[in-house]
């Protein structure tokens, strides 16, 4: 593996075809006062972050929920804000979580703390390549580094897909419910996120609030504007933060 200087290099992400880190020079400049609608969960996660650079104990996260929402702007922001006091970040696709383990063992006794970034996990029926992440996220019989953190965005809550079948396997023994082989390995790999944050549609007036922010120097008349914003969001059938984007890229 490649050797990355990380006292200038604030993220990489993993490239599994040749086994190295590649450094990324363009980083994406979100910042969290940018990110609007999501106030819980930019505390809570900014919270659990600095912890995390404090050498305090700190909690995997897991930012599920509706498409669009903020999830993967939000960690990205984190390195933005963050960076200067040690954080670095390494993108790893799903695909390539076979390697996670090796990356970690690089980054173990480095000085600086990293986040592991897995953007849009999820894992369909059959799929093992889930399994290294597990190792990772509470360790085997070596403890997890102190230094590193799992960052994922998923659109689902458990990663993996539910079916109704699953719950065929549940029982109530004694007013408890004990659930089927099945669901219990689904639930397993979610429960070792000890942050969970979760996102959902957004209301058309927190959709127009942002339209308002991308539009705060707009000097026309703003109730068009806003018609215009709305027709554009039933156009894509979703309200978010990335779709008032959208909007403003297509308009401005």
């Amino acid at each position: 593996m490649d050797t990355i200087d990380w006292t200038r290099t604030k993220a990489a992400v993993w490239r599994a075809r040749n086994a190295h880190l590649r450094e990324i020079r363009r980083l994406d400049p979100i910042g969290l006062d940018q990110l609007l609608g999501v106030e819980r969960q930019k505390s809570l996660l900014c919270q659990n972050t600095e912890r995390f650079l404090a050498g305090k104990p700190a909690n995997n996260a897991l930012l599920w929920g509706s498409r669009g929402t903020g999830k993967s702007s939000l960690i990205k922001a984190l390195l933005n804000r963050y960076h200067d006091d040690g954080l670095r970040m390494i993108e790893v696709d799903k695909d390539d979580l076979v390697d996670l383990p090796d990356i970690v063992d690089d980054i173990r006794e480095l000085p600086q703390y990293f986040v592991i970034f897995c953007d849009d996990l999820s894992f369909e029926e059959g799929e093992s390549s889930y399994k290294p992440l597990k190792s990772v996220l509470e360790g085997s019989l070596e403890l997890p580094p102190e230094n590193v953190l799992i960052y994922a965005s998923s659109n689902r809550r458990h990663l993996l897909p539910e079916r109704m079948q699953d719950n065929d396997q549940a029982r109530v023994h004694n007013t408890e419910i004990h659930f089927g082989d099945a669901i219990e390995e689904k639930i397993s790999l979610s429960d070792r996120f000890g942050l969970w944050l979760s996102f959902y549609p957004i209301s058309q007036p927190e959709y127009l609030t942002i339209v308002d922010h991308y539009f705060a120097a707009w000097e026309g008349d703003r109730k068009a504007l806003h018609a215009e914003a709305i027709r554009f969001a039933q156009g894509r059938g979703v309200r978010s933060g990335r779709v008032a984007r959208q909007f403003f890229n297509a308009r401005s």
